[in-house]
């Protein structure tokens, strides 16, 4: 209730007034008669029933942490905590300040500063990550600390001591993919710095940070300014090294010399650019970059210091007559060294379609490819952190999935995790390591596997909502707990999100198989194969349309399969498979050969311990496998 009364009758101290019903208030504050006027007491009263409002305005946040910050307090807690607080105070804190910004808040490992232009927030950046440069280079590299900081300009709720929104939380996702001692900014921020700062920033192109719904155009930190301690003398350059899984795709060749091609080729090399930024944690230049290259004679090593990338991937497109020929390439950008290559020599049907073919196995063998490679520097270096083992974790599980592979594969991720608990990739490999112990028959505690891979990669979606391969893997272990039906929709979410993911296509072949609708499990498998003819993943999906044809009854073609599957892999269960569909077939010497084969690399396995591992109770799947035990019995498998 507001007090109002005329204004000869208002008394600050309460004396005389009237009073209004609340309903009323606005009708007498727009009242255009003299007399009325609002009391003291009803201001007062106003103000405080008046919601608090949220104070907002656009700043340039700066988000920065160290690298490494776990293993180097696990190496020498103390040590690096004075170290760190000493780095703060002489090169942090005076930069920040010189440079009018605010230290909002300590975040631990890092800090969260708020600077009112981006210029400003960028000089500072440069002046102190400079300064921690001059003060450590002195100590040994596994000690030295270095920070990773990530700029952008964002309008951002305001408290006295915290900031919030999605400018922050960009800043704090470029920081994270910015190089030990160097900076990453938005390309809003780009816009406002560029030419005004004396300093180069290299392009990374559209990048899919966790937890941010759009993609965002980010640069990297490619030129230092002059040192503080040389001002006046002449800019030295000091590029940081290229980030992992950097590459662009520069325009492919038309050696046929049609201009018609042309677009063919554009469309090819602007989708498989797209699409290798789906992959992630990769920085892939963007295309219209790659196309200021287009039509010259380039320098692989220049381009790589230029555009700050570790591989560069090149092509050419020949037409004669009704077949087209694409020769790729991918080139290691520091020595020049040629990586892999692939050649398509298919007859010319739709363009389009073969476009969609040629980009997606790309993509695909990519992926492979430069995980086995980033791979290769880990093991390289003295002290790997959580993204290096990672990638290797990855490269040993690609291998195949033999105890031993898995049992590496999983010992890396276990390693990334002790470095960096909220590693989403390490969750994801983990899960996957986990699943193929429970899945290959390796164990007696199937379940117990299985369930903790659905808590990783659980944790991992809850992390990271649209983590394509993370659904793919929630819906794989759904699949093979009999619930089939929720892999599926998993599955199908995961291509939404990556339309390349073949893995994906091949699970919701795997889960119609266990819905007993395995007549629909090959065209399934033929989808991941178009798209990933080579993928590490063929045996296993070979597999599946092998025993989908042995469930409907059709031996001959499940022999076919089933040979394909061991001929992609021959270290893996199939063996015994294959033994119960050859004793069926009345070929009981090379059945029991093929058992004893599969017996050499699990001695474990037993007819019981397959029998305790049914992915699906559906009477359909079920009746099948007793083909299977039968089989299985005939060609000298164990009982267990």
């Amino acid at each position: 209730m507001l007090v109002i009364a005329p204004k000869a009758d208002v008394d600050r101290n309460g004396a005389d007034v009237r009073k209004v019903p609340t309903g009323d208030i606005s009708r007498v504050a727009r009242s255009p008669d003299p007399s009325y006027n609002i009391s003291w007491v009803g201001l007062q009263a106003m103000v405080q029933e008046r919601p608090v409002r949220v104070e907002r305005r656009l700043s340039a946040i700066l988000a920065a942490d160290v690298a490494g910050y776990s293993r180097l307090m696990h190496t020498e807690e103390e040590a690096t905590h004075a170290r760190l607080t000493a780095l703060l105070m002489d090169a942090v804190a005076p930069a920040i300040a010189e440079h009018g910004g605010r230290l909002v808040k300590n975040t631990g490992d890092g800090f969260l500063a708020e600077f009112p232009s981006a210029v400003q927030a960028v000089r500072a950046a440069v002046q102190f990550q400079t300064r921690i440069k001059e003060l450590t280079i002195g100590d040994a590299e596994d000690r030295r600390i270095a920070l990773r900081v990530g700029v952008n300009i964002g309008d951002v709720i305001v408290e006295p001591h915290d900031i919030f929104g999605d400018g922050v939380n960009i800043a704090a996702r470029l920081e994270g993919i910015a190089e030990p001692g160097g900076i990453c900014i938005s390309s809003s921020t780009y816009d406002q710095v560029r030419g005004k700062v004396g300093i180069e920033f290299a392009d990374l192109g559209e990048q899919n940070l966790k937890n941010i719904d759009r993609p965002v155009r980010a640069y990297a930190l490619v030129r230092d300014e002059p040192s503080l301690a040389t001002k006046g003398g002449s800019t030295t350059t000091s590029p940081p090294s290229a980030p992992r899984l950097s590459i662009v795709v520069l325009p492919f060749a038309n050696i046929s010399g049609d201009p018609e091609q042309e677009y063919f080729l554009d469309g090819v090399t602007e989708s498989l650019t797209t699409d290798l930024s789906r992959i992630s944690g990769s920085f892939v230049i963007a295309h219209n970059t790659a196309l200021t290259f287009k039509g010259k004679a380039v320098d692989v090593k220049q381009i790589g210091r230029e555009l700050n990338v570790r591989y560069v991937l090149e092509g050419s497109v020949q037409r004669g007559g009704n077949r087209l020929r694409v020769n790729v390439q991918l080139i290691d950008a520091e020595t020049g060294n040629h990586l892999w290559a692939e050649r398509f020599d298919k007859p010319v049907a739709d363009l389009f379609d073969m476009q969609d073919e040629i980009v997606s196995r790309l993509a695909n063998t990519l992926n492979a490819q430069l995980i086995a490679v980033e791979a290769r520097r880990a093991e390289r270096l003295p002290h790997p952190d959580a993204t290096d083992l990672c990638f290797q974790g990855a490269a040993w599980f690609n291998m195949g999935r033999t105890p031993e592979h898995i049992a590496q594969a999983r010992g890396f991720f276990e390693r990334a995790l002790a470095l960096e608990p909220g590693n989403v990739e390490a969750l994801v490999g983990t899960a996957l390591a986990n699943f193929g112990i429970g899945t290959n028959f390796l164990t007696d505690d199937r379940m117990v596997q299985l369930t903790a891979a659905e808590a990783a990669v659980t944790k991992a979606l809850s992390l990271a909502p649209n983590h394509a391969v993370a659904h793919f893997v929630l819906g794989l272990v759904q699949t093979f707990t009999n619930r089939a039906a929720q892999g599926i929709a998993e599955s199908e979410r995961a291509l939404a999100l990556d339309r390349n993911l073949a893995r994906a296509h091949a699970t919701i072949g795997f889960a119609k198989f266990y819905l007993g609708r395995g007549g629909e499990t090959e065209a399934h498998i033929e989808q991941a194969l178009r798209l990933s003819p080579h993928d590490t993943n063929v045996f296993i999906w070979t597999l599946f349309v092998g025993l989908a044809k042995f469930w409907q009854g059709a031996d001959t073609e499940a022999i076919v399969w089933l040979r394909r599957s061991l001929e992609a892999n021959r270290n893996h269960i199939t063996h015994f498979y294959l033994a119960a569909v050859l004793a069926h077939g009345g070929e009981l010497d090379e059945a029991r050969a093929t058992a004893q084969a599969g017996l050499a690399l699990y001695p474990s396995f037993s007819i019981r311990r397959f029998r305790a591992n049914t992915p699906s109770n559906h009477p359909v799947y079920l009746a099948g496998r007793e083909r299977v035990y039968e089989g299985m019995r005939l060609a000298g498998v164990p009982e267990g």
